[in-house]
């Protein structure tokens, strides 16, 4: 394929930097936004509200995906929406200074999100556009690669650069080490005291804790008695000022009609028949705490916010309170109170260091978005030097404004009238009916106590079990997927990519019936699981740009990943409950049953034969 200059362009020239500009944005609105939205102090209740509307773009961009289709080229928009990415991101660093820094910022992540959803549309488009459908089926695997890298770098190195710019603009860094053991003696329940070290107005401001590890035995505390004691430190740093009085009403909700006539009946039905029948002992107790208290050196010129969070090691030992605290003139001379917990399934020797910062946030953050902004710029100007220019790329040329709405609605009427419409999206809607209701429960039954049928690892186990393994598995699947549909074909590997998807879920009954502690075990079977995931995902993947050719490819395609969402959402919305009232061995026997729905909507299926070979020359 040639590129704009008529010179031949690489695949590998375009693909890895288009789907990274794919990627970053979408991680920005849904991951950074939250956690600087928490170091700049925003409720929790703020945050959730209003960050969860930010996904909306994502989910009715196939409404104007027939725009993306008439007007323009699909390069002219992934090239203008990167710029437009590249504003968004620009005005988000302007505005985090601001005293109206919220509305204003959550304005620009709208705009954000509009870009971002519209350039996908286009990237998707220019994907099947750009590469003949062996390239396409070749590249499949590459090109979700480096959407995760997007994910990875959002997440990892983007957070990294704002910590370490709030390390540096600030006071120097609070450090707490916590080390965890059997035989360390048991926490008592009170507030420790701190010793106040004599400051004059010449020193340099700090902050002062106990500079020595701080102990926590394994054996865990009491339920009832922790609950009043967190209480009473929540009151005291909020009567000092060091953090905010968010008004919190607890009333109970009269139960719907849903909920009276049909969900617990019905619940009570499968629990009875189908639940299982395990002995479940109560406990009253919980993971043990440590307090850890805090205060200013002398009094600061201006009000000074001191964020904790882990710095390294096990992540089975967690910050509860204190995450954010506000000292100012008034409280310096006050204590200030953390609160760590050991995950009460921690019965072995660990340790953990967190890290307070109280670096200049604002200026942080607002560098860390005027990066991304550089970064899309350059995005843009590289891909419209390095993008191809395909023949088939080309816009709808001198429509009037009737023109475009009814092109708009030919668009949509021509998605459901092509062959074999009716299966194609029953497949699109059922092919992940199991992997769905898998998705939800793993963290959760790797978490959950042995005594309720879970696997009962630590916080850190599961980080590293499904964060890390499981990542790898999914990554090596879907590159190793592409690579071979580009051999034999989509029709060739179709069969085989959908029973590593679905037979590979026995990892997880095996895991449920046998409830292993071999953390290697349990390892080997997350990978199995990950790897036929990332495997089989590369046919559906490859079926829907297979539907969507044809004259309207690039809004078919958007339609297509619409119906993929809400086959996603259906079947996770009820999964969560329907594990309750099964069990989690029981629920993974279902979850092996539904595998049959899939199977089904393959065998519905009519496939080129020569889709996705690579032709002779």
């Amino acid at each position: 394929m040639k590129h704009s200059s008529g010179k031949k362009t690489s695949p590998w020239a375009w693909i890895p930097s288009l789907y990274l500009a794919e990627g970053l944005p979408y991680v920005a609105v849904m991951t950074i936004s939250v956690i600087m939205y928490k170091r700049m102090g925003i409720s929790n209740s703020d945050i959730a509200l209003y960050t969860s509307w930010l996904y909306l773009p994502w989910v009715v961009k196939p409404l104007w995906s027939p725009f993306v289709d008439l007007l323009k080229t699909k390069r002219w928009w992934i090239v203008v929406m990167q710029l437009f990415i590249g504003a968004g991101f620009a005005g988000i660093a302007f505005t985090i200074p601001l005293p109206f820094f919220f509305q204003a910022t959550l304005a620009f992540f709208w705009l954000l999100a509009f870009s971002s959803a519209t350039h996908d549309i286009a990237a998707d488009g220019f994907y099947m556009l750009g590469l003949d459908t062996n390239q396409q089926a070749k590249y499949v695997g590459i090109r979700s690669t480096f959407y995760r890298i997007a994910t990875i770098m959002g997440q990892g190195a983007l957070i990294i650069l704002a910590g370490f710019l709030e390390t540096s603009s600030g006071s120097e860094p609070v450090k707490i080490t916590l080390e965890a053991s059997p035989q360390f003696t048991q926490s008592t329940l009170q507030l420790p005291p701190i010793a106040k070290q004599a400051g004059t107005e010449s020193e340099d401001i700090y902050f002062l804790t106990d500079t020595q590890p701080v102990q926590l035995g394994t054996q865990g505390v009491n339920k009832d008695s922790l609950q009043l004691f967190l209480a009473t430190i929540t009151t005291t740093n909020q009567a000092n000022g060091f953090i905010s009085k968010e008004q919190s009403t607890v009333e109970k909700k009269k139960e719907s009609l849903w909920a009276v006539h049909i969900s617990k009946p019905l619940g009570h039905w499968i629990k009875t028949h189908f639940g299982e029948k395990k002995e479940v002992i109560a406990s009253g107790k919980t993971g043990n705490i440590a307090v850890v208290a805090m205060q200013l050196s002398r009094k600061p010129d201006k009000e000074m916010i001191l964020n904790t969070s882990l710095n390294r090691g096990d992540k089975s030992i967690a910050l509860l309170q204190g995450e954010r605290l506000v000292f100012n003139e008034r409280n310096w001379d006050k204590s200030a109170y953390l609160v760590f917990q050991l995950d009460p399934k921690l019965t072995t020797d660990s340790s953990a260091e967190y890290k307070g910062m109280s670096g200049n946030i604002p200026f942080a953050w607002s560098i860390t978005f005027f990066v991304l902004a550089g970064l899309f710029i350059c995005f843009s100007f590289y891909h419209k030097v390095f993008l191809p220019a395909p023949a088939s790329d080309k816009p709808q040329l001198h429509l009037a404004a009737k023109d475009i709405f009814k092109g708009f609605s030919t668009t949509f009427v021509s998605f459901f009238r092509k062959p074999q419409a009716v299966a194609a999206i029953f497949f699109m809607l059922t092919f992940r009916f199991s992997e769905a209701q898998l998705l939800k429960l793993i963290n959760p039954f790797l978490l959950d106590s042995r005594d309720i049928g879970g696997l009962g690892l630590t916080t850190g186990a599961v980080g590293l079990v499904y964060g890390t393994v499981g990542i790898i598995g999914l990554t090596l699947g879907g590159i190793i997927g592409g690579f071979a549909a580009a051999k034999g074909g989509l029709k060739r590997w179709l069969w085989p990519m959908t029973f590593s998807m679905l037979l590979t879920i026995a990892t997880f009954l095996y895991l449920g019936l046998s409830q292993t502690e071999n953390l290697f075990l349990i390892n080997i079977c997350v990978f199995i699981e990950q790897f036929g995931y990332g495997f089989g995902f590369t046919a559906y993947m490859l079926y829907l740009i297979y539907y969507s050719e044809g004259e309207h490819k690039t809004a078919h395609y958007a339609i297509c990943t619409g119906f993929m969402a809400l086959g996603m959402m259906l079947p996770g919305m009820f999964a969560g409950w329907l594990q309750e009232q099964l069990g989690y061995s029981n629920f993974f026997i279902w979850v092996m049953i539904c595998s049959i729905i899939p199977i089904i909507a393959v065998s519905l299926l009519k496939v080129d034969p020569e889709y996705g070979v690579k032709k002779k020359e």
